[in-house]
């Protein structure tokens, strides 16, 4: 067995087997060429590949130094290798999915569930998403090379309710002073000329290729294909109501008889440090589950405990498509249909704001708008085919989340992977070892 596993012609045909199947699922099969190299480094070794060991060290053994960094390097490539085509760590660093998921939640993300993507800019800096450790906003890649979109084949597609991290639609521009928020919510907040012209406080505006945006996590609440609406806070898929999740949240104001709220009881009820508005003794307002605001509302000193909704009537500027044709907000839209890979959609000036992102930005088509004429690449449009499929996502802290409702669909291109469980959570309000939630590790993801 021993002389088996050290002959070179059996560890040509194991590494040289699993390469190629790697190029099989990859469907690029101009790396087929690599089959060559692994002849090489294993059968014919006329090519000293590894350059930083001698070929012959006296004795056959290589330094200690020589060793470390041989290990660095595979540790390395292979770490590369199964967090671009496998699974991914992520960290929750919001509240949007509370309390389903929360801040400071360790998670593992699949990339087989859905297809694994291949780099749109493969030349960049190994762990490192898109911008270099210990600097604001040096670029952790180059765009010398630039890879058309492809998902290898993975295990399965996008389910209704699936918890799924993509990169952020609108990150294909990003002010560097104010990364954490929309660049286009910045523009309808400042106007455009402000946010290109005072660096001091939006710094550079710069543009992302699409596999170096910033990375959400979010439920996928509608997938191609369906109808959704929302009324007063209660969503419906295809005309029934949205599953309801336990750990799905809504704003509530509080009123109490004047005395504060202990806040110990907020701690037994979850409730985080950052999410206690307190507006006076008598009133606050917390994110709440339904079975928390029912706790709630048994508290002696409240008074009274009410869902935040609002009006279907007020228009939010801000909501998706940023239209006053949809005159929506974050409780109050829709109808819409969710666009799906290779169906057609009548195109008219009224509900073009809905499609213009899509066509112009997600697609890469010249989109034109004369009076009431629509061209697309310079031709008169009435109608547009999709080609790509997309999905609406929410978070489950509904008026808590920069979610579809702010920006609207996520092309397929953009989706990363499954989330499938905690590894480690730990609470940013509480000191060491009290901190870390051991009832949330390992536990998977609904």
């Amino acid at each position: 067995m021993k002389e088996l596993l050290s002959n070179k012609w059996f560890k040509f045909a194991v590494i040289g087997g699993l390469y190629l199947l790697w190029v099989l699922w990859m469907g690029s099969y101009l790396w087929l060429i690599g089959l060559v190299v692994i002849f090489d480094m294993y059968i014919t070794e006329k090519v000293h590949w590894a350059f930083w060991k001698k070929k012959n060290p006296p004795h056959g053994k290589q330094t200690k130094v020589v060793e470390w960094i041989d290990a660095i390097i595979f540790a390395v490539i292979a770490a590369t290798f199964i967090r671009m085509f496998f699974i991914e760590a992520y960290t929750i660093p919001t509240s949007s999915m509370e309390k389903s998921l929360l801040v400071g939640d360790y998670l593992f993300v699949s990339k087989t569930a859905y297809g694994p993507k291949t780099p749109n800019t493969p030349l960049s800096f190994p762990f490192v998403h898109n911008t270099m450790p210990l600097t604001k906003g040096t670029k952790s890649y180059v765009e010398w090379i630039k890879r058309p979109y492809n998902r290898m084949a993975g295990f399965g597609k996008i389910k209704n309710n699936d918890v799924v991290v993509f990169h952020f639609p609108e990150g294909d521009t990003v002010a560097m002073n104010m990364q954490a928020q929309s660049y286009y919510q910045l523009c309808r907040m400042y106007g455009r000329d402000r946010v290109w012209n005072d660096p001091r406080n939006f710094g550079d505006v710069i543009a992302r290729p699409v596999d170096k945006r910033e990375n959400y996590i979010k439920r996928c609440v509608a997938i191609p294909g369906d109808e959704i609406k929302m009324e007063r806070g209660q969503l419906f898929v295809n005309g029934k109501p949205q599953e309801h999740f336990p750990g799905m949240q809504h704003d509530y104001s509080v009123k109490t008889n004047g005395t504060a709220l202990n806040p110990k009881s907020l701690e037994k009820l979850k409730i985080a440090e950052d999410d206690r508005g307190v507006y006076s003794s008598e009133q606050y307002v917390f994110p709440l589950t339904d079975e928390n605001a029912v706790k709630m509302k048994e508290f002696n000193n409240i008074t009274a405990v009410e869902k935040i909704i609002e009006d279907p009537a007020k228009w939010d500027p801000n909501i998706f498509p940023s239209n006053q044709n949809f005159p929506w907000n974050v409780d109050n839209f829709g109808p819409i249909t969710i666009p799906a890979k290779g169906k057609t959609v009548q195109l008219t000036i009224d509900n073009l704001p809905l499609y213009q992102r899509i066509i112009s930005v997600y697609e890469g088509n010249k989109l034109e708008v004369s009076g009431n004429e629509i061209k697309i690449n310079g031709a008169a449009a009435t109608s547009y085919t999709f080609k790509m499929d997309y999905y609406w996502m929410m978070g489950d802290n509904r008026h808590n989340s920069a979610d579809s409702r702010y920006w609207g669909f996520v092309p397929e291109d953009h989706v990363v992977g499954k989330a499938k469980f905690i590894w480690l959570s730990m609470d940013k309000d509480k000191s060491f070892p009290a901190k870390i939630r051991f009832g949330r590790m390992f536990q998977g993801i609904k």
